[in-house]
């Protein structure tokens, strides 16, 4: 179990974000749910009250260092402590190659990048003086496998697994483990809206013949929280149903 510990989320109001909330939560975790939607935020804290969690809404930009400063303290003036950090973050600007606009990729490689590496620095500040911390970083299959149409996607992805690995030598020295976990295709709004042939052709591509859910997502990131994965450090935890392998 993951009592009392403190776990700070970000892009936690929607998606995937909000099952490891909820999840990390039902563990015992005290959350700090940390989005740039004041609404969604805060309706996602309201629901985890009401469940008897103790947790606060940050509105905050994860590639604003100031933002990811105070995040950090947020969680340390209402709990104490920072014992975990998930960036889950991400956007997509999608475009082929030969199309994509520069903006496009800074975005997608700031936010989801940048973004985690900002985070990452300010929480690893609290948690080596603990010599206690998890951070859990959003990958994506993509970034293990490319993805025609989503290069600064997939590079963002890839780098965020080297930034994984990168930090786990860093920090294991005082006892804060680094992982990332790779989600394959998941079942989300945005995949429901798409036609149905599209859906059956993404389905035949993984072996368990279905998309993921964001429960099996946070799952695997509620797995990287808790003790029993204290000599994990540096990996990637797949969860693609097989499509790769």
């Amino acid at each position: 179990m993951a009592k009392d510990k403190v776990a700070v989320i970000t892009g936690a109001s929607r998606g995937i974000g909000r099952s490891i909330a909820l999840a990390l939560a039902e563990a015992g975790a005290r959350i700090v749910a940390v989005d740039l939607d004041p609404v969604a935020t805060d309706a996602i804290v309201a629901e985890l009250k009401e469940k008897g969690t103790e947790a606060i809404a940050v509105i905050g930009n994860v590639t604003v260092t100031e933002d990811t400063e105070k995040m950090i303290d947020a969680a340390i003036a209402a709990f104490g402590r920072v014992d975990i950090l998930v960036n889950n973050a991400g956007i997509t600007r999608d475009g082929l190659l030969m199309r994509m606009k520069d903006e496009d990729w800074d975005a997608v490689m700031t936010v989801n990048l940048k973004g985690a590496f900002l985070c990452s620095r300010a929480a690893a500040k609290v948690m080596t003086k603990q010599r206690y911390g998890r951070i859990i970083n959003i990958a994506s299959v993509v970034g293990q496998m490319g993805n025609a149409g989503q290069a600064n996607y997939c590079a963002s992805k890839a780098g965020l697994i080297g930034l994984t690995k990168s930090n786990a030598r860093e920090l294991a020295k005082r006892n804060v483990t680094v992982n990332a976990v790779a989600p394959g295709f998941i079942a989300t709004a945005m995949t429901d809206a798409l036609p149905e042939k599209v859906r059956d052709e993404l389905t035949a591509q993984i072996p368990l013949a279905r998309l993921g859910s964001a429960d099996d997502i946070a799952n695997a990131v509620v797995f990287l929280a808790l003790e029993k994965s204290a000599y994990i450090t540096g990996q990637v935890i797949a969860v693609n149903g097989g499509m790769y392998m």
